[in-house]
């Protein structure tokens, strides 16, 4: 019925005007399975709409010619700690300790080899259960320091706690976790210099070995371990002051000062003792022996060095001792003063005692 209808409307039109409809007619006559694949079935007017939009989507996603697999992957991105929990360890007596728990395996200081030959002043562990991809790094150090690379926080106080019996003078637990420095680090394999910016140090690691990354880690680390320090005897600084203001308010007033010369001479022994270990038993002043042959650590150390302000943070501390060592000193000769002048009363005292007794004498 349909078809009569198609080639009556044919005759009546003219020839050029009649291909579209005949090709109509063709397309009409064809069978279904002429235009159908077994293996690709014709999909729904429902479907259309979908699948349109998702050529969209692919077109318009590779348009810049990239796959995804080229496409940058994002960074990862893991912690760093530093504590210190004391004023030196027994890093002997740690290394064998550490081998006998056989949780961490120690290493040597630039490598991830096995330790041959131990040190007194700094010893590396890497953990021997690896949890992810990224190894878990600890680095000790004799005046009482610890760095951890890619370590939970429950493994860390696991680590504090494990070090306990080889620390000496250990500090209080508020500044110990007060003062600690919590950064994050990262790998660049597009970039050969390591660098420290915006609490992230990234790990420059093209063309390099994977001892190279190590012993820079070193490095990054006793930098690290530097600063903790430092901060750790800056709170014990602000402390010392808080304790001794009270005097300076009592020599301020004018009134006597509430503390004996026992007082004052064990102030000035726990100064001593701070400028001491600052000066004396940390290298804060200078560059570790540790750099003297290997120049290219040493310029990341200094880099790491100045990122920290060490040199301006130790130069500022020194003049706060100074400064609380002077005024020991003046409530030292206050009080020395204020001795001599009972000493002189008591002499005057007797002495008129004697002269009255000799009075009486000469009156009887």
């Amino acid at each position: 019925m349909l078809s009569s209808k198609i080639i009556s409307l044919v005759a009546s039109k003219p020839l050029k005007a009649a291909a579209p409809v005949l090709s109509a007619v063709r397309f009409l006559s064809t069978k279904p399975h002429q235009f159908s694949s077994p293996s690709r079935p014709v999909p729904s007017l429902s479907e259309l709409p979908r699948r349109i939009n998702s050529k969209k989507l692919k077109n318009f996603s590779n348009t810049d010619g990239e796959s995804e697999s080229q496409k940058p992957k994002p960074k990862s991105f893991w912690n760093v700690v530093a504590y210190s929990t004391a004023e030196e360890y027994d890093i002997v007596n740690l290394s064998k300790a550490l081998k006998a728990q056989n949780v961490y395996i120690p290493c040597e200081l630039t490598s991830n080899e096995p330790l041959k030959a131990p040190s007194s002043q700094a010893l590396h562990a890497i953990a021997k259960y690896q949890v992810t991809q990224e190894l878990r790094h600890l680095y000790y150090f004799e005046d009482g320091t610890v760095v951890m690379w890619n370590l939970p926080e429950i493994e860390q106080h696991a680590v504090i706690d494990f070090l306990k019996p080889f620390e000496a003078k250990r500090y209080d637990a508020k500044i110990v976790q007060s003062e600690l420095d919590f950064m994050k680090y990262t790998y660049d394999f597009e970039a050969k210099k390591t660098k420290i910016n915006d609490g992230i140090m990234t790990l420059g690691s093209l063309e390099k070995c994977p001892e190279t990354i190590c012993a820079e880690m070193y490095t990054l680390s006793n930098a690290m371990a530097m600063s903790v320090k430092l901060g750790n005897l800056e709170c014990i600084l602000s402390k010392f002051v808080e304790d001794i203001e009270p005097m300076m308010d009592d020599l301020k007033t004018g009134q006597p000062v509430k503390i004996s010369r026992e007082g004052v001479l064990k102030k000035s022994g726990e100064l001593y003792a701070l400028r001491h270990t600052m000066n004396l038993s940390t290298d804060l002043l200078d560059i570790p022996d540790f750099y003297w042959d290997r120049e290219n650590l040493e310029g990341l150390y200094q880099d790491a060095y100045n990122y920290f302000s060490i040199a301006r943070r130790t130069r500022v501390m020194n003049e706060k001792l100074n400064h609380c060592s002077s005024l020991l000193e003046l409530v030292s000769t206050h009080l020395s003063d204020r001795h001599h002048v009972r000493l002189e009363w008591m002499i005057i005292i007797l002495i008129m005692v004697e002269v009255g007794f000799e009075i009486l004498h000469f009156i009887r």
